[in-house]
């Protein structure tokens, strides 16, 4: 057993290396990250054909997959923070944050409401039904999972929620203590960078020392990202391999029907988030080109956290958004409105079960409650954690339904949730591409400008294909 271990963590070594000079010799970060992927997939395909147990191999492909995912969480509380206190500070008028946030946020769930609608049609096209799926003791543990959790939304208002934004205490807040720790950090950095507008006015000198002092910090916290966002073709292989390896077939192919009408909703909202970059006068095609290294680590990690810096540095470089609204849509898209997890997901689940209670999924009362609830879910989302199982947990307690039936997709439940963040994403970074079409007059030239991320032959790359 100890030579396999040894035999596998030694052809992944061997991967890696390839990979790293291809990279090396490379001017196009996105093509090594899809040569990452496709030596990933090959890789965890032979593992599985062989039937080789990957129990003890896969704790070291953890190390560079896991790893990488933990460093872009690692910074992207302080590069949301440093961004959008940079980005506000640099701004003539402090009412533009308002603005900011008004598009982005409305963009975010008027998506999310689409995708609510489509995930309710294609449910009910597919004839899903609850009933039809035979519980395991793991569906079982799942729901009963679920019903515990709901106690943690059982009180959650909209004024709670709100309120929940607002943070207590800075360190706490950096620490990630809250569910909200994300928000609060953007609310921190906009009052931080209200406050230097206001020394500024009053207090030139000052407020230059303050301004040099923020470009400062700003440029140490950019190299630090440079330096992760580099790794991403090791961090996707590992991550491709892992997926690949743990993936059980045969309960794929029992909800085959629920994975595949996932799958069709979920890239029907692609096509509406394409839709909507085509009214902002841009080419969809060269649109999703330029963001498909971001969406192709959103799919492997499952984490639209992690994808912040990655967002972010797409925005900016690759599709000429301007910086502030760039931070801003990365950091509401991650915890608020995700068209995905708290659309699709919720929606379809709840057509799902609606049968099984007797009632009609078609009846047109009970479609607008589940994309009303759906919307209001998805921006309480981000005050309890927890992504798309507690968007469920509100959607069907609200309606009514046992959240124990929602366990019985727990089996399919990594593959959906892999679809599900790609578009939580893709959603994000159309909301800044939108209020970047809207607002983008009003922002400063200087807040056009690309950024130090990634080198420039990848950016130069990109813009050409």
């Amino acid at each position: 057993m100890l030579t396999m271990i040894l035999l596998l963590v030694a052809v992944f070594i061997v991967l890696l290396y390839g990979l790293w000079r291809y990279h090396r010799q490379s001017d196009s970060l996105s093509r090594s990250v899809f040569l990452g992927l496709f030596l990933g997939v090959v890789y965890g395909l032979i593992l599985s054909a062989l039937n080789i147990d990957t129990t003890e191999f896969l704790p070291w492909i953890n190390i560079v997959g896991n790893g990488y995912v933990n460093l872009l969480k690692m910074i992207a509380m302080p590069l949301v923070f440093i961004s959008i206190l940079a980005a506000i500070a640099r701004l003539e008028k402090a009412s533009m944050i308002g603005s900011m946030s008004f598009w982005i946020i409305s963009t975010l769930l008027i998506t999310t409401g689409i995708a609510a609608l489509d995930g309710a049609i294609i449910a009910n096209l597919f004839h899903l039904d609850a009933s039809s799926i035979v519980q395991g003791q793991s569906e079982i543990a799942r729901g009963q999972s679920m019903i515990e959790s709901s106690t943690e939304v059982a009180d959650l208002t909209i004024p709670g929620l709100i309120l929940s934004f607002i943070p207590t205490s800075i360190g706490g807040t950096f620490a990630g203590l809250e569910s909200t720790s994300m928000i609060a950090a953007v609310v921190i950095a906009s009052l931080l960078g209200v406050a230097a507008l206001t020394v500024n006015k009053n207090e030139p000198e000052k407020g230059a020392v303050i301004i040099r002092g923020i470009d400062i910090l700003q440029s140490w916290i950019m190299a630090l990202v440079r330096f992760i966002i580099r790794l991403t073709p090791y961090g996707i292989l590992a991550l491709m391999i892992k997926v690949i390896v743990t993936t059980d077939a045969t309960a794929i192919w029992q909800l085959a029907k629920f994975l595949l009408a996932s799958y069709v909703a979920l890239f029907i909202m692609l096509l509406v988030h394409a839709f909507i970059i085509a009214l902002t006068g841009r080419s969809p095609i060269t649109h999703f080109k330029k963001i498909a290294p971001v969406l192709t680590f959103a799919f492997t990690s499952r984490s639209s956290a992690a994808s912040i810096p990655l967002n972010i540095d797409a925005q900016i470089n690759e599709l000429g958004v301007a910086k502030p609204i760039a931070n801003f849509s990365a950091s509401f898209g991650a915890t608020i409105g995700q068209n995905g997890c708290a659309g699709v997901y919720p929606a379809m689940l709840a057509i799902m079960i609606a049968p099984t209670m007797g009632i009609d999924p078609w009846s047109f009362g009970f479609l607008a409650s589940v994309i009303g609830i759906s919307m209001i879910a998805s921006f309480g989302v981000a005050g309890v954690g927890g992504g798309a199982t507690f968007a469920a947990i509100i959607v069907l307690s609200t309606l009514g339904m046992p959240l124990e039936l929602a366990g019985l997709l727990i089996s399919i439940e990594p593959l959906i949730d892999m679809m599900r963040t790609l578009v939580n994403v893709s959603g994000s970074i159309t909301s800044g591409v939108v209020g970047n079409r809207v607002l983008g007059k009003s922002i400063g030239a200087d807040d056009f400008a690309g950024t130090t991320i990634g080198n420039e032959s990848y950016n130069a790359a990109n813009k050409a294909a």
